[in-house]
C-alpha cells in the first residue's frame, strides 16, 4: 500500500502530457485545496489513469463514487480490485438516501420512463451532497469526447463556485490506452466484452464494431450524459468520469 508521501517530480521519460497532469493534481492536492479537494470517480472504462495518478500523490485523497444501487456488479468489483492495488485509503460511496428513493422511486422502475430524473435522484442529488465540504473536485474529462467539451479548460469554476480540475483535458484515447500499458493497470472487466463506456447496469449495452463509443449509454434515446456538470447555468457533459 501506498503511504503518504512529499510528490516526487515525473521521471524524465514520462509523456509530456503525464507530466503536466501530475503536477497540476500535484499542486492542488497539496497545496492550493490541500484537505479540501476530492476526486470523483466513476471506476469506468478510462478511471484507473487518474485513480493511478492521484495514489502516486497522494493515496489518502477523497475519492466519491456514485454508487446508484444499479452499478454492473463487475465495476463495483474492479472498484475494490483497484482501491487495494493502488493503495487508496478514502474511497467512499456515494448512494441516494432511502427516504429520496422511497419517495421518487420506491419500485426501481424509474429508469424506464424517465432516466433525467432518475439521475437526478442516483447521480445528482447525493454528489452535490458528498462534494459540500470541498471546494474544489477533480474529475477525467476530455475534450475528445463530446462536442460539448470540445473546448473544456483543465481547470473551471461551477455554479456552486468550487473549482473543477480537469487534468486529462488535453489527453486522447490513444493517450489514455498508452498510459494503461505504460503502467500495466488493469482494465475494467467489461471493456473486453463490448462496453467502451459504462454506466448503470439498466442504461448500458454493448457497443458494435463502428459505433461511437458511447452509442451504447442510454440506447434509443437522446439523451447522451449524465448532466452532473453545469457551468454558468450550461450542461457541459458528464459521463466518462
Amino acid at each position: 500500500m501506498r503511504a503518504e508521501r512529499a510528490f516526487d517530480p515525473p521521471a524524465q521519460d514520462s509523456t509530456s502530457l503525464e507530466s503536466d497532469a501530475l503536477t497540476l493534481l500535484a499542486r492542488t492536492i497539496l497545496r492550493d485545496y490541500r484537505g479540501r479537494i476530492a476526486l470523483v470517480s466513476s471506476f469506468g472504462a478510462e478511471s484507473i489513469v487518474l485513480l493511478d495518478m492521484v495514489a502516486t500523490i497522494s493515496p489518502s485523497t477523497p475519492v466519491l463514487l456514485n454508487e446508484t444501487g444499479m452499478l454492473f456488479p463487475e465495476t463495483l468489483e474492479y472498484q475494490r480490485e483497484v482501491s487495494a492495488k493502488l493503495g487508496l485509503s478514502n474511497v467512499q460511496l456515494v448512494r441516494p438516501t432511502r427516504q429520496r428513493l422511497t419517495a421518487v422511486d420506491p419500485d426501481d422502475m424509474l429508469h424506464r420512463f424517465d432516466t433525467d430524473a432518475c439521475c437526478n435522484l442516483r447521480k445528482r442529488e447525493p454528489l452535490k451532497r458528498a462534494l459540500a465540504p470541498f471546494d474544489a473536485w477533480i474529475t477525467g474529462r476530455k475534450r475528445f469526447q463530446n462536442s460539448l467539451r470540445a473546448e473544456l479548460e483543465e481547470i473551471e469554476q461551477d455554479d456552486d463556485g468550487k473549482m473543477k480540475i480537469n487534468p486529462l483535458a488535453r489527453w486522447t484515447a490513444t493517450d489514455i490506452a498508452a498510459y494503461l500499458d505504460r503502467h500495466d493497470l488493469p482494465r475494467h472487466p467489461l471493456v473486453a466484452q463490448g462496453y467502451p463506456s459504462i454506466g448503470c447496469e439498466p442504461c448500458t449495452s454493448r457497443v458494435a464494431d463502428g459505433e461511437d463509443p458511447r452509442a451504447g449509454r442510454w440506447r434509443g434515446s437522446d439523451k447522451t450524459e449524465c448532466g452532473i456538470h453545469y457551468v454558468e447555468g450550461q450542461f457541459i457533459g458528464g459521463g466518462g468520469i
